[in-house]
């Protein structure tokens, strides 16, 4: 049978099939050829981080990845931005009646691949299968587990006036590579999502500075609300330079064409990272080095602000506000 049928989440023969002939297959390792209930791990070294998070990007397939990769990616890099080590992930799909089971193997060797580069292993799953109009082809749900170590404080509370604030690289591709993807936009440039792992970038930045305050991923609101978020946390402004910030020409013509700030829109495989003003540059060359952050900079920086204010310093010498976004510009982008 080409399509997955309700029959594949009644669990019994179809299911069995489906999870023997294509998980197990392309995620088997030790722990989850266990086939128990539940998953038994080792005991864990140090302090323990766990995130979950569920994908619904549309499409399911985009310029540089799909709802496979992007689980993947971006569950470890939610481990990784606490300045934990990935190390277990679990899986959970919800399937729509019809959808290909070339479509869903396709997807299956992506996590496999990203998973595997990474060193972390699928220990454990679950598979639903809905009625056809009752999802849209497919939902991945993960869980991460993680391990740091007690020396790593990575937290707004040790933010400070004058520390420099640094994005690893260019903005707002991930969101419009999805946009133009499902409207079937065709610019002459075609944008191409940056989804990748970002845990042995942040664990070099880590290695090479004690002075790293604070980590997050440039997803969902962007750039300028991610920003926003921490100066309200922190009781803080931040000055950001229009002159310094990494955007690609054909995102700015894009944003242009569309109406669209690119300050607001969703990476998936960017960080912005606070550091000390002494070991900022180090930071930033520690960034530099990895594929991942070639196109690294320090965009601006810490300052003394009680209404707690986001402001660009424009090119032209103005001052511009950047407030937390009240809607989502680009939705199901993740």
């Amino acid at each position: 049978m080409d399509i997955v049928t309700l029959d594949f989440g009644s669990g019994g023969k179809k299911t069995h099939e489906l999870i023997n002939n294509l998980f197990y297959k392309y995620f088997g390792n030790d722990i989850l050829d266990q086939q128990g209930d539940s998953s038994i791990i080792n005991k864990l070294n140090g302090r323990i981080a766990i995130t979950t998070d569920s994908y619904v990007v549309d499409p399911i397939f985009f310029p540089g990845g799909d709802i496979g990769k992007l689980s993947i990616c971006g569950t470890i890099n939610d481990l990784a931005v606490s300045g934990a080590n990935p190390l277990y992930i679990t899986v959970g799909f919800i399937i729509e009646e019809g959808m290909s089971i070339k479509e869903l193997e396709k997807i299956v060797i992506s996590m496999a691949e990203y998973a595997k580069r990474c060193e972390v292993k699928i220990v454990a799953g679950d598979t639903k299968v809905v009625e056809r109009g009752k999802g849209d082809k497919l939902y991945i749900n993960t869980t991460g587990i993680g391990v740091l170590e007690d020396s790593i404080n990575i937290t707004t509370s040790r933010i400070q006036v004058g520390d420099k604030i640094i994005v690893s690289g260019t903005l707002g591709e991930h969101g419009l590579a999805i946009l133009c993807q499902r409207q079937e936009l065709n610019f002459t440039t075609k944008i191409i999502s940056d989804c990748n792992p970002l845990d042995k970038m942040i664990r070099d930045i880590l290695n090479c500075s004690s002075n790293v305050k604070f980590i997050r991923d440039i997803t969902r609101g962007g750039l300028a609300t991610i920003l926003n978020e921490i100066a309200y946390e922190r009781g803080i402004g931040m000055a950001v330079y229009e002159k310094s910030l990494p955007i690609r020409e054909e995102v700015l013509f894009i944003c242009e064409v569309l109406g669209l700030d690119p300050l607001y829109i969703a990476n998936e495989g960017k960080v912005v990272v606070i550091a000390s003003s002494d070991d900022s540059d180090k930071v930033l060359q520690c960034m530099k080095d990895n594929e991942f952050g070639k196109d690294a900079q320090i965009i601006g920086e810490v300052i003394k602000d009680e209404r707690e204010r986001v402001t660009l310093k424009t090119e032209l010498g103005g001052t511009r506000l950047l407030a937390m976004t009240e809607n989502d510009l680009i939705p199901r982008i993740c």
